[in-house]
């Protein structure tokens, strides 16, 4: 059985986050495409349906699934925005005590907040590639 979410810890990191980059709780649920009281509950430590956490993320400038890093125990993952030679990019900085399994919660997260048509099985796919992959490039520790 896994701990259960700390979202009083959630509360005040999306508090603190927003007011760094919101004006209001309108402005940042508008942002978010959740409604106010979404966003209000959050900010009080209530529960919320795990998409409208997906969906917040993108609005606080972190990855999709940080919410739920954030909740059990973990830091966010920031978004850089970037510019060079007229064209705009992303990056992220993985954070070294990121694991494989807090990948797969993220690029489950991700998939269900974007992809609403993918199978379970394919989303359980995109997320072994993806750890694969972060593996190949040393990002993550090898298999044991």
């Amino acid at each position: 059985m896994s701990a259960p979410r700390d979202l009083d810890r959630l509360a005040k990191a999306v508090k603190a986050r927003r007011l760094q980059l919101h004006p209001s709780r309108l402005a940042a649920a508008n942002a978010a495409g959740v409604s106010k009281d979404t966003w209000q509950r959050v900010e009080e430590g209530l529960s919320v349906r795990d998409v409208s956490y997906a969906k917040m993320d993108p609005a606080l400038g972190w990855v999709v699934g940080s919410c739920m890093l954030i909740a059990d125990g973990g830091d966010p993952v920031p978004v850089v925005q970037h510019e060079a030679a007229g064209s705009a990019f992303e990056s992220v900085s993985i954070p070294p005590s990121l694991l494989p399994e807090d990948v797969r919660g993220v690029v489950t997260d991700a998939a269900m907040a974007t992809t609403p048509g993918l199978t379970v099985r394919e989303i359980q796919e995109l997320s072994d590639k993806v750890v694969e992959e972060l593996r190949k490039r040393g990002i993550l520790p090898a298999a044991p």
